[in-house]
């Protein structure tokens, strides 16, 4: 039996199994090195990633987020009616997937000579504090007195 030893093994990062099953999913999807890919800072805020996909087109790309995963699919079909004397091109298929942080949020996509673009915007989320209260045996229960007017 192996025993695998995680960053979030921790008692100090609860709830963060979500987070850790996610990471094991990029990790297995990026081992493949296709298609390469640039992540640039655009300006103060903005994020780009671009893709070399030549050869795909508008109709073989597509683009999902769910959660907080990007994933961006590519799949070509074989044309039947071509008769290739060499085939150095193969028609292929890829999926590469990229974790986004809380608070950036993707604003397009485009196709532009062989290249994807995916335009990002980082944005600052409010800083919020709650107050926790602290309740005792014997002491007026005032969550409970707040979610009862509720």
């Amino acid at each position: 039996m192996t025993t695998r030893l995680s960053l979030f093994d921790s008692p100090l990062f609860l709830g963060f199994d979500q987070f850790e099953r996610t990471l094991d999913r990029v990790r297995k999807s990026t081992s493949e090195g296709y298609p390469p890919y640039n992540i640039e800072q655009i300006g103060e805020h903005g994020l780009r990633i671009t893709l070399a996909v030549a050869g795909f087109s508008l109709n073989d790309l597509d683009i999902q987020l769910e959660q907080n995963q990007l994933a961006i699919r590519g799949k070509q079909e074989d044309d039947a009616t071509r008769t290739y004397l060499h085939r150095g091109i193969a028609a292929r298929q890829f999926q590469r997937s990229f974790v986004l942080a809380d608070g950036i949020e993707v604003l397009g996509a485009s196709l532009d000579n062989g290249l994807l673009h995916i335009d990002m915007k980082r944005v600052e989320p409010e800083v919020t504090a709650r107050k926790i209260v602290i309740t005792a045996p014997g002491h007026v229960d005032t969550l409970k007195i707040n979610d009862a007017n509720a």
